[in-house]
């Protein structure tokens, strides 16, 4: 096995600088987000959600970014899952988006809130339909003793709604991420990375370069 204290990569591709963002972070990840979709970036919207429960034990899952509006980034999932759950007790919460291929990364902290079941309901009805079916059909982060259990109910659930339209589980559904604090990092050569630092102070955003 390599050693693996000895895997680095050398990031020498872009660079920023405090005069070319824009002053709101939002417009800012848009423009880095439509740079990565015309590079042809891999999962491109793809993002870890951190979340911490009530008895402070941190969690973090790959799911993916379903939209940037209304201040904030979207994204839909079971309430009842091991995030949903979190997001319950603790709604503040951390999103972190690595592009190994642009050498960026992005992180958003900020609070977490459900969106209005009504853009819950039209995203659901926008799923291809096996992905309404796994919505209702899977119980999500139980335990399952077999993967039987979840491939008959899928079954169960096709025979049921066959020809039918499917209706948006009571619960699941969207949730935004409002930003208190996002970091824009790019990597540089010999780790001298830009980092710039977006923070909400009373309301306005306050642009900090940090150290790498």
């Amino acid at each position: 096995m390599k050693n693996i204290a000895d895997i680095r990569t050398d990031y020498t591709k872009y660079s920023i600088d405090e005069f070319g963002l824009k002053p709101n972070p939002l417009d800012q990840f848009k423009v880095w987000f439509n740079h990565a979709v015309k590079t042809n970036v891999s999962e491109v919207n793809a993002m870890v959600l951190s979340t911490v429960s009530s008895q402070g034990i941190p969690s973090g899952r790959v799911l993916l970014l379903k939209g940037v509006e209304n201040g904030g980034f979207t994204f839909f999932t079971n309430y009842n899952s091991s995030k949903g759950t979190d997001l319950a007790e603790n709604p503040n919460a951390c999103l972190t988006i690595f592009w190994p291929e642009l050498e960026q990364q992005i992180r958003v902290t900020g609070i977490v809130s459900k969106i209005d079941e009504n853009l819950s309901d039209t995203y659901f009805q926008s799923r291809p339909r096996g992905s309404q079916i796994s919505a209702i059909a899977s119980t999500q982060s139980s335990k399952l003793k077999h993967r039987d259990e979840l491939t008959n109910e899928v079954v169960r659930l096709e025979n049921l709604f066959e020809n039918k339209e499917i209706p948006k589980p009571a619960n699941w559904g969207g949730y935004v991420l409002c930003p208190t604090s996002v970091e824009f990092w790019q990597g540089r050569s010999s780790r001298l990375h830009d980092r710039f630092l977006y923070e909400d102070i009373d309301g306005t955003w306050q642009i900090s370069r940090l150290a790498p």
